[in-house]
């Protein structure tokens, strides 16, 4: 049963799955509030506190994809996207837009409550996260990652904001300098999942991050590709004052 009586919002265009999801999970002790579409997600942003959006990418009107295009423009609430299944292109492309996770439908209601709870508990770091005692601040290569406020500084002083996807991996890979993280390693640190045979969310995720850091992805100064092991961070970091 959740104690923390989180409220969750349902954005999807099916009446039944809204209904079915609702129940659900103010069963196991959630908030829940639902809308069919984009204009009704954002009034129930307006009017209560929203901790997680279950967001489903076809919606009639503003798609879930641009919906979360402009979510991610000046907010970090979490996102669990929904799609189609098998459609890999839609799962990358709902990453790309700052989706923190997605799952294909047709899912049980089951697996996306395990899938709220593992997003919830990353974003909040919890004490048994092997990062939760990381320094406040940590400099490198002239950006600047504020821990308590998830805050990226470029060298300019410009707040760069980051989704709590992006932060999670930018965090991994500052804490660990120099040393190439497979794919497998990321997703355990990031996520706590195993990569599956064609999951791409972490290069996904590396190439938003490479994009806010500002790394050419032909020639990536920062976060570098390393063949047939994973990703590197090129970069000596320091306790930020």
């Amino acid at each position: 049963m959740n104690t923390l009586h989180d409220h969750i919002l349902v954005v999807d265009d099916d009446p039944e799955i809204r209904h079915l999801l609702k129940a659900f999970l103010e069963k196991n002790g959630y908030q829940v509030s639902t809308a069919a579409e984009g204009n009704a997600m954002w009034r129930a942003l307006e009017q209560a506190h929203i901790d997680l959006i279950v967001l489903d990418l076809m919606l009639p009107g503003t798609d879930g994809m641009e919906l979360c295009r402009t979510l991610r423009a000046g907010s970090r609430i979490p996102v669990i996207m929904l799609t189609a299944r098998g459609d890999e292109m839609d799962r990358i492309l709902g990453l790309e837009m700052g989706a923190d996770d997605y799952l294909a439908k047709p899912f049980s209601a089951r697996e996306l409550m395990a899938r709220i709870k593992v997003v919830l508990r990353r974003v909040r770091e919890i004490p048994s996260d092997p990062l939760a005692d990381a320094p406040e601040k940590l400099a490198f290569s002239g950006w600047t990652l504020d821990t308590r406020t998830q805050y990226l500084t470029s060298p300019d002083g410009v707040v760069v904001p980051l989704s709590s996807a992006e932060y999670r991996l930018l965090q991994v890979l500052l804490t660990h300098p120099n040393r190439a993280l497979t794919r497998d390693q990321l997703l355990d640190l990031t996520q706590g999942r195993d990569a599956g045979p064609f999951d791409r969310s972490i290069d996904v995720l590396i190439g938003r991050l490479r994009k806010r850091l500002g790394d050419e992805a032909k020639q990536p100064e920062l976060i570098k590709t390393v063949r047939g092991r994973g990703y590197l961070l090129a970069s000596k970091v320091s306790l930020a004052r």
